[in-house]
């Protein structure tokens, strides 16, 4: 091809890629994520308005100061126009001089047919792995049969081409000639601030980073805890795990006079307790021998299953003098099959749900449900007084389990619901503040719409309650439900917005990370 614009860096753009109407740009140094060109005879383009970046062809760039009569009013939406503003501004900001062509090439034609024959609205659903081939680039066989205009026919006039099904790829940055994020966000940029960026793309996600969790105080005594004045049992009482809900339980057992001897996977973990009064056991059947009735509150049924049938695990110290408190967040059956193995020892069972967040274990606020062995509940009244504000007796194995999941599940779908609304109303610039000061007003009010509402607007998701323990339950919750036969469609669409919460990083933060996935 001859006569093609030679463009250099930072010259100024129309840039034209399908499914949109040409779009201001300049020239640029390629981002890390767009390091790997796509295909050839292609430029780096800074989007103005959007500030994203797209490798572009060559043939699908003209230059800005010559078509700027014909393109500036080629789309009257208010983000095109905000962009040819921002262009505008960086030209009277920087002095950008013209540059002369000294003649059209054969791409201006083409450019021109793209845009006379492309809608200027958006079209996300479109194929985004639209880098024009060269004109003057010999089509291979196959590729012949395809026109990209009308065939002109001597019978029946012009035939128009098939449209092509849409192809959908939202990887960012997973190969290299897939702009779709950019693509997506051309001409949806929202004109207000929040802590979170409002681009709605995975490329503009907040960064994921572990969450900040404050350390563990363990000389403080709870107002709660104090406020109960508690006659600690004499008996011995172990703890197995000391995560965000474990390390809490432990701290209110020790403030209370409990005598407690604790094991943890990470035995780093241990010290604090120590220096508190714990004593540290090397594995968990050492808790059983030592303690005469043994909790245990780790991450999943799997674990929870480890800990009894595993390696060094508590069946085989479990004798008619032992008690085994499952705290774990279980499904029925798991909890059935724990219950039967204690049982063939000569042991006693009690499964002990807990309701409540982080804060609320380490305050002695949470709700404990419990079912199983009635004598054992007893034995455990000190213990439950220390770590819940009530603590209910439900009747046999498996009663507190199944309502354990279904407390979860309806506490999902809610925050599912409110991280909706909070991503249409920031979309819709609504404030924010507005809609948590209404939410309160009417019958919707409730701590935990209030919380994490905050935590939503203020993208603060410090974990008060992690994100995959929820989404664990949801899915332990349709499990059972399958064996009902009972339909759970909600939940399990609710379930697949929590499963991508997690795919995109946000597993250990709390559940209000929910709201990433409802707004990007």
């Amino acid at each position: 091809m001859t006569g093609d614009w030679n463009y250099e860096l930072n010259d100024l753009v129309w840039a034209k890629m399908k499914g949109f109407p040409p779009w201001p740009g300049r020239v640029s140094e390629p981002t890390v994520q767009l390091m790997k060109k796509p295909k050839k005879n292609c430029k780096c383009i800074f989007f103005f308005g959007t500030n994203n970046y797209a490798w572009i062809e060559v043939g699908c760039l003209k230059p800005y100061f010559q078509f700027k009569d014909t393109l500036t009013y080629s789309c009257k939406t208010t983000h095109f126009r905000d962009a040819v503003k921002a262009i505008e501004e960086h030209i009277e900001e920087n002095g950008t001089e013209q540059r002369v062509n000294n003649g059209l090439s054969e791409a201006d034609s083409r450019f021109e047919n793209l845009v006379k024959n492309e809608t200027p609205a958006l079209q996300p659903e479109r194929s985004v792995n639209s880098n024009i081939r060269n004109a003057s680039t010999p089509l291979p066989e196959k590729a012949k049969k395809r026109h990209s205009k009308p065939v002109e026919s001597t019978s029946n006039g012009p035939k128009k081409e098939k449209p092509k099904k849409p192809r959908l790829n939202n990887r960012a940055g997973g190969s290299e000639d897939n702009n779709t994020d950019i693509l997506t966000n051309l001409g949806l940029m929202n004109n207000h601030t929040s802590p979170l960026r409002r681009n709605n793309t995975l490329l503009d996600r907040p960064e994921v980073t572990t969450p900040e969790l404050p350390p563990l105080d363990i000389t403080t005594i709870s107002k709660a805890l104090l406020a109960k004045n508690i006659t600690p049992s004499p008996l011995k009482f172990g703890f197995l795990g000391l995560g965000n809900m474990g390390s809490g339980i432990v701290k209110n057992l020790l403030n209370s006079g409990h005598h407690v001897i604790i094991w943890n996977r990470s035995p780093d973990k241990c010290q604090k307790f120590v220096e508190a009064g714990a004593k540290v056991a090397l594995t968990p059947s050492d808790v059983i021998g030592d303690a005469d009735i043994i909790f245990s509150c780790v991450s999943d049924p799997q674990v929870a299953k480890d800990m009894v049938f595993g390696n060094c695990g508590v069946l085989p110290e479990i004798n008619k003098t032992k008690g085994y408190v499952e705290m774990t967040g279980i499904d029925p059956e798991t909890s059935q099959d724990i219950c039967e193995a204690i049982l063939s020892r000569g042991g006693r069972y009690l499964e002990a749900m807990i309701q409540g967040s982080k804060s609320d274990a380490e305050q002695g606020k949470l709700i404990c449900l419990t079912a199983g062995d009635q004598p054992l509940f007893a034995d455990c009244k000190s213990v439950f007084c220390a770590i819940s504000d009530k603590s209910m007796y439900l009747g046999d194995v498996g009663a507190a389990t199944k309502m354990n999941l279904i407390l979860h599940s309806i506490k999902a779908v809610t925050l599912a619901g409110l991280a909706e609304g909070m991503a249409l109303a920031d979309r819709a610039m609504i404030p924010q503040q507005s809609l948590l000061e209404i939410l309160g007003l009417t019958s919707l009010r409730c701590p935990l719409l209030a919380e994490k509402g905050e935590a939503m607007m203020m993208g603060n998701f410090q974990t008060h309650q992690a994100l995959k323990h929820i989404q664990k339950d949801l899915n332990l919750s349709l499990n059972w439900s399958d064996v009902l036969e009972q339909p759970c469609p909600v939940t399990a669409s609710v379930n697949e917005v929590f499963k991508h919460a997690k795919r995109l990083g946000y597993s250990d933060h709390d559940t209000s990370a929910v709201y990433i996935r409802t707004k990007f």
